[in-house]
């Protein structure tokens, strides 16, 4: 199902057009003012740099005020109601822009201004916690992909959106003010449609104490791992692109000698960019949330800023000489055109994956306010990227070089970070390999239990089945595999990091058989997936080897369904034993098409080793 048919239905259309109407007039509000202030209203004697510094940082500072309280209050409160009042309360801050724009008054508006963002610090955590009740897990990678792209475009247009409005000679003002209050009251007639989102915790007494519910929202945020690691990714990726965009202004006038029509083109092909990454997220990542796909990011996001400071340290046009049409005519624009427009859509594949992680893996009880302090540290290090900016320009770092340090310094994070949280690495790895060797379709997972205790069985084809069954399912999957696979270089970090068993005969080392069985009853007791390939080797024929009772032993101790896999296609590859020892024909089947198919789950009573293997091979086919 493609991500666009989201927008159908009831319990995500209206959501996502209330969320993109409030950022769009959020921008167009902001490049008003900065438009008002440049061509000379009423200010108190401060002069028109000042002025835009002002209200970025007027703007912002409400996220740092009122985030926790606005976490605590989307927990408490039922979502959908709280979306309304928060569209109201626009209504009525779109009433006092108005009143600003007629006076031409620069403290009106910046009171506007603050109060907006007000708004969009009670609208953050609402924005992002309403997803995971109203989509099923499977869609919130596409959910969250529309809203980013929404996001996006959504700035885009509200910057060019104000400047263009703010041009009409004589009414300008008079006609941002009414374009601003036209779409806060779209914005709120379509949250009227966007279904009740119950409240998570609703008995809980709300404390105004902002710092001290600022240290415990963020006590929250720690108290999962990878969450509060994702957090912290997230965050990097606004510091990131807050840095890159507010050197774009000074990139296209100075380094590369063009005009506003220049800049304009760089800021579009940018949005554009993460537009297509966000969108593209959900194909790649096959309607799951696909942590593969943050290191890949973090990849192509250095590697293109890294493209960029070669393609403009070079650059010598002087200011204002050449046009928008001139420079992506030439083969120097185009380039730094592409390069803009990957680290948008590298940028798309980095962000979308942790968002939807923090919102899977917090607890729905505390959801709201694990987003509000998302929103929290985001903010503090947007702050920080204007400073890092305007403290390496102070000391003469030119655009270029910033460009250079900005990837040098993201490169030593994306590895601090993958060294925290081995689980990233290991879904690239994985991700890589059924995105490169391998073309990977699946039929029936839905037969594999969303939540609770399960037993796959599969046929065992090649040293890299795991990987596949893996990267082909939603849940995380514990392996029992041969100690001699388990132990095999690099596919062992993989293997460790994803918490396989591994496993010896009784005739090779009892003990370790013994610690596998005991290991597989903790992890079932537990609600875990556990998989295991009853032919206990890898076949040397193409054919099933006679399937091992080992998985009569396991659902005699803990009674769980058995759910049949089949893996097609996989002989023949470079990590099959076809003609003699595996992986030593490099491009032997390279990029062919596999299958992973999963069977009806079998109920614990009904478990037979021989009855597994039949239904495995009537599931396999001929395609071997």
């Amino acid at each position: 199902m493609s991500q666009f048919t989201l927008l159908r239905h009831r319990r995500f259309g209206p959501f996502f057009w209330t969320q993109f109407l409030g950022a769009l007039n959020d921008n167009i509000l902001k490049n008003s003012l900065v438009i008002l202030v440049a061509f000379g209203a009423e200010s108190a004697a401060l002069d028109g740099d000042t002025l835009v510094n002002l209200a970025g940082g007027i703007f912002i500072l409400p996220f740092f005020l009122f985030s926790p309280t606005a976490g605590q209050l989307a927990d408490k409160f039922e979502k959908a109601r709280l979306v309304r009042a928060v569209k109201l309360l626009e209504i009525g801050i779109m009433v006092i822009a108005a009143v600003g724009f007629a006076r031409r008054s620069v403290p009106i508006l910046l009171t506007a201004l603050f109060l907006t963002g007000c708004q969009s610090t009670l609208f953050g955590p609402v924005k992002y916690s309403i997803l995971p009740q109203h989509l099923r897990e499977e869609e919130l990678v596409g959910g969250n992909a529309l809203v980013e792209m929404g996001t996006f475009v959504a700035i885009l247009v509200g910057t060019m959106g104000g400047g263009l409005l703010m041009s009409v000679p004589s009414h300008g003002t008079t006609i941002a003010s009414g374009a601003c209050l036209a779409i806060a009251v779209l914005g709120w007639v379509t949250s009227l449609r966007i279904p009740p989102a119950p409240a998570q915790e609703p008995d809980l007494r709300i404390d105004w104490n902002v710092f001290a519910e600022m240290r415990r929202t963020l006590a929250l945020a720690r108290a999962n791992r990878t969450v509060f690691l994702s957090i912290l990714g997230i965050s990097w990726f606004w510091f990131y692109g807050a840095l890159l965009l507010a050197q774009f202004p000074a990139l296209g006038r100075d380094v590369l000698g063009g005009n506003e029509h220049l800049v304009t083109v760089l800021l579009t092909v940018f949005s554009v960019g993460i537009g297509a990454g966000c969108l593209l997220c959900e194909r790649l990542s096959g309607e799951k949330i696909e942590l593969g796909l943050v290191p890949f990011g973090s990849i192509g996001l250095t590697l293109f800023v890294l493209d960029l400071f070669f393609a403009t340290r070079s650059a010598t046009a002087a200011p204002g000489t050449v046009g928008a049409l001139a420079f992506l005519g030439s083969w120097h624009g185009v380039r730094i055109v592409a390069d803009l427009l990957l680290i948008g859509t590298f940028g798309g594949f980095y962000i979308v994956p942790l968002l939807a992680l923090v919102q899977n893996r917090s607890e729905p009880s505390h959801r709201s306010r694990i987003i509000a302090g998302n929103n929290l540290v985001s903010a503090g290090f947007m702050v920080l990227a204007a400073g890092a900016g305007i403290g390496l320009r102070a000391l003469g770092v030119d655009i270029p070089t910033l460009f250079l340090l900005t990837a040098i310094v993201n490169a030593g994070v994306a590895v601090y970070i993958y060294t925290l949280v081995p689980e990233f690495l290991m879904r690239f790895l994985i991700w890589m390999l059924v995105h490169t060797v391998y073309r990977v379709r699946h039929r029936g997972l839905e037969q594999i239990p969303d939540e609770g205790a399960a037993v796959l069985v599969c046929n065992h084809v090649s040293f890299v089945d795991a990987l596949v069954v893996a990267a082909a399912c939603r849940r995380p999957i514990r392996f029992v595999m041969d100690h001699h696979i388990f132990r095999i270089p690099v596919l062992n970090f993989i293997f460790r990091t994803g918490r396989a068993i591994p496993i010896a005969s009784a005739k090779e080392d009892p003990a370790l058989k013994e610690a596998a069985f005991a290991e597989v009853e903790r992890a079932l007791t537990a609600g875990d997936l556990v998989c295991i390939f009853p032919e206990g080797q890898i076949t040397r024929t193409g054919d099933l080897n006679p399937f091992r009772p080992g998985v009569e032993r396991i659902v005699a101790r803990t009674a769980v369904p058995v759910v049949p896999l089949a893996l097609r296609g996989l002989w023949g590859s470079f990590f099959s034993r076809m003609g003699g020892r595996a992986m030593r024909h490099p491009f032997r089947r390279f990029w062919s098409r596999i299958e992973v198919v999963a069977g009806a789950a079998v109920g614990p009573a009904d478990v037979s080793a021989a009855a597994l293997q039949d239904r495995v091979l009537a599931l396999r086919g001929d395609l071997r």
